[in-house]
């Protein structure tokens, strides 16, 4: 499989981004964000969306980043389930790390689920535990998850 192609992306890619993040994110944990939510977080200063793709294709992935100062959030990450466990998950968050550092950032923070198989992939990152926000996520059948905060700190 070809590497994907990771890009900026914007207001115009946010129906590929949903359809990506509604088969991705089961309703059963409460993690997808809305459209306007998304739609929302666009223009302030510091966000960026990538869009992973192969080729000319639709989005199979994506990332939504927030820097500020030397701070830099990994704010949702997302692969679509049939292009999962080719490395592009990993490709988005190695982009993020990059990007963040380009940017100035020397912490590096994400929010997820506890029990999310991606965590595995962010330790092997080096991003560690910092955190647990007992019953944060409220899901579709009414229960609740605790999300773990992790951290990463890079050398400048």
């Amino acid at each position: 499989m070809p590497a994907p192609t990771i890009r900026h992306g914007g207001v115009g890619d946010l129906d590929g981004v949903i359809e990506v993040m509604n088969a991705a994110f089961d309703a059963q944990f409460g993690e997808r964000w809305t459209r306007s939510q998304c739609a929302g977080i666009l223009p302030m200063s510091g966000v960026e969306l990538r869009i992973a793709s192969l080729g000319a294709s639709a989005p199979i992935g994506f990332s939504l980043m927030r820097t500020v100062a030397d701070e830099a959030e990994l704010l949702l990450i997302a692969v679509a389930p049939e292009a999962r466990r080719r490395g592009i998950g990993q490709a988005l968050l190695e982009d993020f790390i990059d990007r963040a550092i380009a940017d100035g950032a020397r912490h590096l923070h994400l929010e997820v689920r506890d029990g999310n198989p991606a965590i595995r992939m962010y330790h092997a990152a080096g991003f560690a535990v910092a955190g647990r926000r007992h019953e944060y996520y409220h899901g579709a059948n009414g229960g609740h998850h605790d999300a773990l905060t992790l951290r990463k700190t890079v050398e400048s």
